[in-house]
């Protein structure tokens, strides 16, 4: 656990982040430099059709604490997060986004909580600025949903940014993970962790690049479908009543035909919309079958999460 003088690993996925560069690493130097850390910070860089490139090689001339992992291709935030856990060589390290609406400051605190025994130490968001009211109600309701359906414990309002122990580093990188959900990846390694609260501020420069409303609802599914087998279980017995319901009605009317030599009253409309809520339930129960069998398709094919065309600075 805490160690005198550790090695602190910055991660930082970017994509298409030119003008970002410089001002973070402005405030991320000046806080590393204040708590005296031993430090490197890794840009995750999945390849942008902007100068974010040049612009990191630049500062890696300047600091040689500074380092660069390139992909071959865009493979996503996800994937560009787990390749900087898997090459960091830090103590500790801190995921955190280069648009400072985490505002670097919070590592500070993070060092304290970790210094008094804590192996993760996660940022919950008490207020969301600059973002809009769809994107409020999806992450909303979307953290909600995974932490109520989910057979771990994953805290709401939470994103990437948190600090993790070399021994939960080393954990993760087991791991095999199509999908790289660090959110739920972390609480199923499990040891002690605790939250901090903050409130998100609004972007300044850009607009973001990862994660926008199909990002936000592609993350919200593999939480979903990635940590929980209870949809598969809700379809069931949804399955289930519908069948009972549907012997209830047969023998209702099985009733008014032999006892009393009536028939149910016919209707077209009814009959329309028992058929279309059936199959709108079938529907329902393949496309939830369906988002299971796809991800065991991403499994057993065992592709890599990422392909890395070029590293900078990186041992």
């Amino acid at each position: 656990m805490p160690i005198l003088n550790p090695l602190i690993s910055i991660i930082v996925p970017v994509y298409n982040e030119e003008q970002n560069i410089k001002p973070f690493l402005s405030r991320m130097e000046a806080i590393v430099n204040k708590l005296q850390l031993r430090y490197e910070i890794i840009f995750c860089l999945d390849p942008s059709p902007d100068n974010t490139e040049t612009t990191i090689r630049l500062e890696i001339e300047r600091n040689k604490n500074i380092g660069m992992i390139k992909f071959s291709r865009r493979f996503g935030q996800p994937a560009a997060t787990m390749a900087g856990i898997n090459y960091c060589k830090g103590d500790i390290c801190v995921i955190i986004d280069v648009d400072l609406q985490d505002p670097p400051e919070l590592i500070e605190q993070m060092i304290d909580k970790w210094k008094e025994g804590y192996y993760v130490v996660y940022a919950t968001r008490q207020s969301r600025k600059g973002e809009t009211i769809t994107k409020h109600i999806i992450t909303f309701f979307g953290y909600r949903v995974i932490k109520a359906i989910s057979d771990i414990e994953i805290p709401v309002d939470t994103g990437d940014f948190r600090l993790m122990d070399r021994r939960v580093i080393n954990e993760l990188k087991k791991m095999n993970d199509t999908y790289g959900f660090l959110r739920g990846l972390v609480p199923f390694v499990g040891f002690k962790q605790i939250s901090i609260k903050y409130n998100r501020k609004e972007r300044t420069i850009g607009t973001t690049n990862y994660n926008k409303y199909i990002g936000g609802i592609n993350t919200a599914l593999h939480g979903i479908f990635g940590f929980s087998a209870r949809p598969l279980q809700i379809a069931s017995i949804l399955g289930g009543v519908i069948a009972l319901l549907s012997f209830i009605l047969g023998i209702y009317a099985l009733f008014q035909k032999l006892i009393l030599h009536t028939d149910m009253t016919p209707g077209l409309t009814m009959t329309t919309m028992l058929i279309t809520f059936l199959a709108g339930i079938q529907l329902l129960s393949l496309g939830i079958i369906g988002e299971y069998i796809g991800r065991i398709y991403d499994e057993v094919r065992k592709r890599p999460l990422y392909i890395v065309e070029t590293t900078e600075n990186i041992i």
